[in-house]
């Protein structure tokens, strides 16, 4: 046989035993002791198996789901039964207005950037998407080899210090995301199968290739120790005399991999622009302050790109008209803590009860004294002069009171 023909044989060889190991879930040579290590890769179809990356995403971009979007003149008047209102409301076949926000907040926090398309009337988030700058400085936009007019795709960018690639926590977190999810999946593993990762087969006799009898036992009983997947699994293995089986040690210290993610984890909300550490407390002690801190460091900013972004995508640069978004923060605190605002703004005396009967839940009276602001006690309307005047019986029309002074 040929020197080629060997080495054919020998790459063919090796290739099987690579294509059976890797249906073992790990590259192992029993023969050369050779051991692959798995490690843990970010991307979007498993970085939102990290709760905490989960929870920080769904917080955020349930704020921008929850949003009210209307359109607006040049004077911040808002235009009823816009057109573009209509698309924004069923963006597309497949998914709602909410699902949509939610889904592009996602993917710009994640990615870095996202590109929305408007299609007539039909709204999509491009994939794939490559894009490039010509000599006069205008973008183009490719996917899968076919350009995409500039005025029907937008390319929003969580922009970081490049002006033509936006920066998501994949790209500035990859780093400390593989390291929590690896550690993760590392402890979550390990307890999966009873705290077990690994055991050592010990024989008295030389392990020979050749001795058909002893690969077939070694191999029953590294297939039985890998049909190990889950706690309540009890295998017995009968050995013969010279062989016994030791559990290893696993190389990584649960204590150290636990304080490893307590430090890190909270890293992560940083690529989102959270303290976790900060926003943690304050979720303890005042929930409504909470979703102001978190609206004020990251929601707002996404707002505001999304509404220039959307504005110039439907209305195109000429025009004055506006996408707005609009979040009512109390939507994100509990009842009770609704009822105690109510409850104080009553009793300071500086309120308007139709708001806080929507507040509430109850109908609003749509009356002008149920819109109207008033001062408590003498019921007089805030901004009117004559009213406050009036309201002060026993004045003595120059304004000054002659004994009531509880105003």
């Amino acid at each position: 046989m040929k020197g080629g023909e060997k080495l054919g044989l020998r790459d063919r060889f090796s290739n099987f035993l690579i294509r059976q190991a890797e249906k073992r879930g790990l590259f192992e040579d029993i023969f050369n002791n050779v051991v692959r290590y798995g490690g843990r890769y970010a991307g979007d179809d498993h970085i939102l198996e990290s709760s905490d990356v989960y929870e920080l995403l769904q917080d955020i971009s349930n704020q921008m789901m929850l949003a009210e979007i209307i359109v607006e003149d040049k004077d911040g008047k808002e235009i009823k039964n816009d057109s573009a209102l209509k698309v924004l409301k069923n963006p597309n076949n497949y998914l709602t207005q909410s699902e949509f926000i939610k889904l592009m907040t996602n993917t710009y926090l994640l990615q870095g950037e996202v590109f929305p398309v408007l299609d007539g009337d039909r709204l999509h988030l491009a994939s794939n998407v490559y894009t490039e700058l010509d000599d006069k400085l205008i973008e183009h936009f490719k996917v899968n080899g076919e350009e995409i007019p500039s005025f029907m795709i937008r390319h929003v960018k969580n922009i970081g210090a490049d002006h033509l690639k936006g920066k998501g926590i994949l790209d500035l977190g990859k780093d400390t995301l593989e390291g929590v999810m690896s550690a993760e999946k590392t402890l979550t593993d390990k307890y999966k199968k009873g705290g077990l990762l690994a055991f050592l087969l010990k024989l008295d006799a030389h392990i020979n290739p050749q001795n058909g009898t002893q690969s077939k036992l070694i191999k029953k009983i590294l297939d039985q120790l890998e049909s190990i997947d889950d706690a309540r699994s009890v295998k017995m293995i009968p050995l013969g005399k010279g062989y016994s089986i030791e559990t290893l040690k696993s190389p990584l210290d649960d204590e150290k991999t636990l304080a490893y993610l307590n430090v890190y984890k909270k890293d992560l909300g940083k690529f989102l622009g959270v303290n976790v550490d900060t926003y943690t407390a304050l979720i303890k002690e005042d929930l409504e302050q909470a979703m102001m801190y978190l609206h004020n460091k990251a929601v707002r900013p996404i707002m505001k790109n999304f509404e220039d972004h959307l504005s110039l995508l439907f209305f195109g640069k000429n025009s004055d008209k506006r996408i707005k978004f609009k979040i009512n923060i109390l939507d994100f605190v509990t009842y009770s803590m609704k009822t105690n605002i109510a409850y104080n703004i009553v009793r300071t005396g500086i309120t308007s009860p139709d708001n806080v009967a929507d507040m509430l839940g109850f109908p609003m009276q749509n009356t002008p004294e149920s819109q109207a602001i008033y001062i408590s006690n003498d019921l007089s309307k805030i901004g009117e002069k004559q009213a406050t005047d009036d309201s002060l019986k026993g004045g003595d029309g120059n304004g000054k009171d002659k004994g009531n002074t509880d105003i």
